[in-house]
């Protein structure tokens, strides 16, 4: 079986499978305080995430190779770790950013540590594209901060914008690196 870049057709439909579902995630999320006119576009970018999404697991779920993760226990364990350690300070920030009253930057917390994942997931799976998907999610956390910080543009919306379209873009290029896989 062809792989691009060490990674399988599978690795590569799995990707856009879920990169692909939190990319609508991160639309909806940004539509919750969204200013008038964002809508339709959060509205369309979370149907091509899915769509991304469904197209991933079809490629990912039918290919004949084994995922990247499923072959090598211990890039399996390392993966389990990272997203372990991403999920316990998801949860550690986002309890004290409302306790200090700041509940409107925990999506901007969110995007940050998602950014942030990617960079030790990028030799696990890998995927050197990741790291540069990573600094432009974290780029988006601060955008979506100083927006939040100095206008009346809800720094959720912005951080739900921002993550969404470049996760749904990466969802779309690994859809197509595994269809050419």
């Amino acid at each position: 079986m062809a792989e691009v870049r060490g990674q399988s057709r599978r690795d590569l439909g799995m990707t856009a499978l879920v990169l692909g579902f939190f990319a609508a995630a991160w639309f909806g999320w940004g539509g919750g305080a969204a200013p008038d006119g964002w809508q339709p576009f959060l509205t369309v970018g979370s149907v091509v995430a899915l769509i991304a999404a469904v197209a991933g697991a079809v490629v990912g779920f039918t290919s004949r190779s084994a995922t990247r993760l499923s072959r090598d226990r211990a890039a399996s364990r390392r993966y389990g770790i990272i997203v372990g350690i991403e999920f316990a300070a998801i949860a550690l920030g986002g309890v004290v950013l409302g306790l200090a009253g700041a509940a409107e930057y925990v999506a901007a917390w969110v995007c940050l540590v998602v950014g942030v994942h990617f960079f030790p997931l990028a030799p696990v799976l890998r995927d050197p594209l990741l790291v540069p998907l990573g600094a432009l999610v974290c780029a988006v956390a601060v955008v979506a901060t100083v927006v939040g910080l100095t206008t009346s543009v809800a720094a959720s919306s912005v951080a739900g914008l921002g993550a969404g379209v470049l996760l749904a873009a990466y969802a779309a290029i690994a859809l197509v690196r595994g269809l050419r896989a």
